[in-house]
């Protein structure tokens, strides 16, 4: 840096005149790394062969992308009476593709459960690597099936605690609306407001779209950041 100025500097002996504004500094710029945490509606329909179809795409074409990224991505399903870590966060796209081979559909639609697990999940991952960005992408159609509890709130109004929950954690989502049928309810649109989340359409869920959805809002996630754009 000083070595082109020094002529207008006046140096006429050997050396260089250094002056402060000079001198560098060799700065190491590290990557971030994004946490994608799917949670998927399993229970029991058709549609649900093809919402696990997609996610199981989007999912393993991920991993493939985070072996450079750092990131991590992990799945939740919720059927039944409760929700399960199908995959617990990884970039292992090999162990990924073991636990997604065979996952169990039909039953109920926990769906407080299912939010209330990625809450727990997020937590965790937030507690062993603080810098890293999650974002949630829920798939569902917004039902809430579950049995009721005497006297309590009703399961849709315990999804829209635990969704409200998670908006207070500042925590980026997406809700995949799977809603289909010439009756709409609008529960998955709910939802999303709840979660402050960005809504797509069930016409998105393919697993190249849901690729490249995920990798757009996470980018957006983030707009401060220009190495994440680039």
């Amino acid at each position: 840096a000083a070595a082109p100025h020094q002529h207008a500097r006046g140096r006429r002996g050997p050396g260089l005149l250094v002056r402060r504004d000079d001198l560098r500094e060799a700065v190491r710029e590290g990557r971030e790394g994004n946490l994608v945490l799917f949670v998927v509606d399993a229970s029991g329909s058709m549609a649900a062969r093809t919402r696990m179809s997609a996610i199981k795409g989007a999912v393993l074409s991920l991993l493939l992308d985070a072996y450079q990224r750092r990131d991590k991505v992990g799945l939740i399903t919720f059927r039944g009476a409760d929700a399960e870590l199908a995959l617990p966060p990884t970039s292992s796209v090999d162990a990924a593709a073991v636990r997604l081979e065979r996952l169990p559909t039909g039953g109920r639609t926990p769906l407080a459960a299912g939010l209330l697990k990625a809450r727990e999940v997020l937590r965790v991952e937030r507690l062993r690597d603080p810098a890293r960005r999650p974002l949630l992408v829920v798939v569902t159609d917004g039902r809430a099936t579950e049995a009721r509890r005497s006297g309590g709130p009703t399961p849709v109004e315990r999804a829209g605690r635990a969704a409200r929950m998670l908006a207070g954690d500042g925590v980026a989502s997406v809700v995949v609306d799977c809603e289909s049928g010439p009756v709409r309810l609008g529960l998955a649109g709910a939802l999303a407001r709840e979660l402050r989340a960005t809504p797509v359409t069930l016409d998105e869920l393919r697993a190249d779209s849901v690729t490249a959805l995920v990798r757009d809002v996470r980018t957006v996630s983030n707009p401060s950041n220009p190495r994440r754009a680039a």
